[in-house]
């Protein structure tokens, strides 16, 4: 059984690629559909098939696919232009026998108000009417979206949003990986929508306390009106686009459309997803 995963030079990518080799897979069944192949050299060292993958050439993965039995659609990084994107990758899909589609989604996709569903809910729709077997692997946040900013949280003291008590079921890239790779590395290849979180819901309150109690720094969350939200990350140089859609994520999560309890993940990845805890334990040592 030949994988092809797109994205595999990326953070989630190479984690998969870690969890099937663990998983037996053998280096040589695995196809790495990446941008740039001569940024994964080392994936290539490690005797994995490299092959230049680009989102918006058809014709690059269409060759990339060549031969593979299942394929990981890790979704494009470029919000505003997945639908295009992702509809690339599913039409050179359907040029090759590809047996099953797993797609990085986004939680609740089919029923979630958070802007960014959108583009998920339409690939996921484009991967339905293509007739190849599937698995969604609709994502809550990653922890690290917080703890990859400790540094500029510890030294401001303050931890912004606009997510009010929200609880997100947030986990770590690896606990994803894991969820994944025993998804392509199964036996199934029926339908299937997986609903993926961490076992343990937390509140930017309760995020902002623990990083304070390990710390010995005070840190607070400050809950804003999104519209201010989004201006304070706009002056923190992010693209006003990339901005007002993690406000708008942030009401979504105050709604409760970044939490699950559906314990799909730990039950994917064999085992409990990582600690909010040992999760800011690992952000401070970065």
């Amino acid at each position: 059984m030949i994988i092809a995963i797109t994205g595999a030079a990326g953070p989630l990518g190479r984690l998969v690629i870690d969890e099937l080799l663990g998983r037996g897979v053998p280096a040589s069944d695995i196809i790495a559909a990446v941008g740039d192949p001569q940024k994964a050299t080392d994936l290539a060292d490690r005797g994995l098939q490299v092959r230049q993958a680009d989102y918006d050439q058809q014709d690059t993965l269409c060759r990339a696919f060549l031969g593979a039995d299942r394929l990981l659609l890790i979704s494009s990084s470029e919000a505003g232009h997945r639908r295009e994107q992702h509809r690339n990758v599913i039409d050179a899909a359907l040029s090759h026998d590809i047996r099953q589609i797993a797609y990085t989604s986004i939680l609740h996709a089919d029923s979630s108000d958070v802007p960014l569903a959108a583009e998920h809910r339409a690939t996921e729709d484009m991967i339905r009417e293509s007739r190849i077997p599937f698995a969604f692997l609709r994502n809550s946040w990653y922890v690290e979206n917080y703890t990859s900013r400790m540094g500029q949280i510890l030294d401001s003291g303050v931890i912004i949003g606009a997510a009010g008590d929200g609880r997100v079921a947030a986990a770590g890239r690896a606990d994803y990986a894991a969820a994944t790779a025993s998804v392509l590395a199964g036996s199934g290849t029926g339908d299937a929508v997986y609903e993926l979180g961490g076992d343990e819901p937390f509140t930017l309150t309760e995020l902002a306390d623990e990083i304070s109690r390990q710390t010995g720094t005070e840190v607070v969350y400050r809950d804003m009106p999104p519209d201010d939200y989004a201006k304070a990350l706009i002056n923190s140089g992010m693209p006003d686009s990339y901005a007002t859609a993690m406000a708008d994520a942030d009401v979504g999560l105050s709604k409760g459309e970044l939490d699950t309890d559906s314990g799909d993940l730990t039950r994917l990845a064999g085992r409990p997803t990582t600690s909010l805890a040992d999760a800011v334990s690992a952000g401070l040592k970065r």
